[in-house]
């Protein structure tokens, strides 16, 4: 394929090596005059393992070159990659005007090019917030074009880089997953062909889903090393040694280092977690160790269960009938200790709805112990409103609110159902 990458940074150029590594011919894109001349002649202008010889191979072998303008190349592109940076500015959002400034180039080079009806396909790999294409790129190219011609002339799609910098060759060729996001969520053909035998899950989304993905793997990796330092920290303060647990916990691929716990979905609860969290924040206080992220977590799960009422409630009329299925902090248990349902069941009441409750455990049983005297303690009427599963088949709702995924299960429901075991 005959390639333009637009941004001769780090993932640009890791973009440009890796393309002419497979073959493809690629016109290299900057406004930095100095990196362009270093192409051309076969240099690298940055420092990162196996780059730099691909890149002079590539101008050897007369695939390579680069420019501060590109128009005369747009005829027979068949893939424009943008990498050009989104750097932060003052209120942490990203500065776009580089993405737009690309865009509305690429937009004025195909309004006067004929490229034989073919579709030019623009691949963004810059970081960017969801709903940058749909709501600021694509525009460029319609206020350019026109609509019909932007349809007929561009496909813009979205593929987010996963590149570490000093190993971005290997991430490349082997990289953790590849995203697509497209408009309607299906293959990009000119990328398929990009990407053809790398071996990697890969996933085809809409436009909002690929962009989202981004933020979400970066946050969660800038979590898992302030946890990693906090829990050492802690962990050192009481003479254990940081490398021998640290070794001891990722061992753990069922549930540790895993897609366990990180599916979103309702708030965590039951016996174990809340009162860990509580205690290992008491030990780091004990020993005036400070552990934001971890002090957090419950600050974080309480916001959750605030998230999940309004969500579970959005545009339900107080007064309206409302069914909890599944009041036990787990499906299958009858654990209601620091269950958020309960705290939900809670909330409802509160909001004036006439809340009646359905747990298929529940039903029948017991309640003592600390089970019962924390229900009771938010809910003292509980045993009130608690309903069997044969008389659901008698009852309407004004929505069916379910905890644990069993909703589904149950016969007789009548009313729309919300779920909040997973959020979709």
């Amino acid at each position: 394929m005959n390639i333009l990458v637009f941004g001769l940074g780090y993932v640009g150029l890791t973009g440009v090596a890796c393309a002419l590594k497979a073959n493809h011919t690629v016109f290299g894109v900057d406004t930095a005059a100095d990196k362009v001349e270093a192409v051309r002649a076969g240099h690298c202008p940055i420092v990162e393992p196996g780059i730099p010889e691909m890149i002079a191979q590539g101008a050897r072998d007369g695939r390579l070159d680069a420019g501060v303008t590109f128009a005369d190349r747009i005829a027979d592109a068949d893939l424009a990659i943008v990498c050009v940076g989104t750097p932060s500015l003052p209120d942490g959002s990203h500065n776009m005007s580089y993405i737009a400034n690309v865009s509305r180039q690429i937009a004025d080079a195909l309004a006067e090019v004929d490229r034989g009806g073919r579709a030019l396909s623009v691949v963004f790999r810059s970081t960017m917030r969801p709903g940058s294409i749909e709501d600021l790129i694509w525009p460029i190219f319609v206020k350019r074009l026109g609509k019909d011609d932007a349809e007929r002339k561009v496909e813009l799609v979205y593929n987010p880089e996963f590149l570490r910098e000093s190993t971005a060759v290997k991430d490349y060729f082997s990289p953790p997953k590849i995203v697509v996001g497209t408009k309607d969520g299906k293959p990009c053909e000119a990328l398929d062909e990009l990407f053809e035998g790398i071996e990697a899950p890969r996933f085809y989304c809409r436009y909002r889903d690929s962009e989202f993905v981004k933020f979400m793997d970066n946050a969660f990796h800038a979590t898992k090393v302030a946890f990693a330092n906090e829990a050492g920290r802690v962990a050192a303060a009481y003479g254990v040694s940081a490398a021998v647990t640290h070794e001891i916990f990722v061992a753990d691929t069922k549930l540790n280092v895993s897609p366990y716990y990180l599916r979103p979905g309702g708030a965590f609860g039951g016996s174990c977690l809340p009162k860990d969290v509580r205690a290992l924040s008491h030990l780091a206080r004990e020993k005036g160790e400070i552990i934001p992220v971890i002090d957090g977590l419950l600050a974080s799960n309480d916001a959750h269960k605030e998230f999940l009422f309004r969500y579970a409630c959005e545009g339900l009329e107080p007064g309206a009938r409302v069914l909890l299925v599944g009041l036990t902090f787990k499906a299958l248990t009858d654990d209601l200790r620091e269950s958020p349902n309960v705290d939900l069941a809670e909330m409802l009441l509160k909001a004036d709805y006439h809340l009646e409750i359905y747990d298929p455990v529940l039903e029948g049983a017991v309640l003592v112990g600390q089970n019962l005297g924390f229900v009771l303690s938010r809910l003292p009427g509980v045993e009130q409103l608690l309903v069997s599963g044969e008389a659901l088949k008698s009852r309407a709702y004004d929505r069916i609110i379910d905890t644990n995924g069993l909703a589904g299960e149950i016969s007789g429901l009548t009313g729309p159902v919300v779920s909040i075991a997973s959020l979709s």
